[in-house]
């Protein structure tokens, strides 16, 4: 039984390139969104004058910060590897 595992430098070298494709498109993509949802966001923030709700913008875009990490991390690895 194949056990999971977070930790890159036990992952293949395909396994690490297959990973970080999937990773950028997903990052891509939920950044898009998350950049949609908070121009909406601030958009009603200014029509209802409820400045408060502002501050969760920030908090929101701290949600993204995992997948970046992540895709670092791989892209150190693949670096340490030297592979492009």
């Amino acid at each position: 039984m194949k056990t999971k595992t977070n930790d890159v430098t036990e992952l293949s070298t395909e396994e690490l390139v297959k990973q970080k494709k999937l990773l950028t498109g997903v990052a891509f993509g939920l950044g898009i969104v998350m950049i949609a949802a908070c121009l909406i966001l601030f958009y009603l923030v200014l029509k209802s004058k409820n400045y408060m709700v502002i501050f969760v913008i920030p908090v929101a875009m701290l949600s993204l910060l995992p997948s970046f990490m992540r895709l670092g991390q791989i892209n150190a690895e693949l670096k340490s590897r030297k592979i492009k």
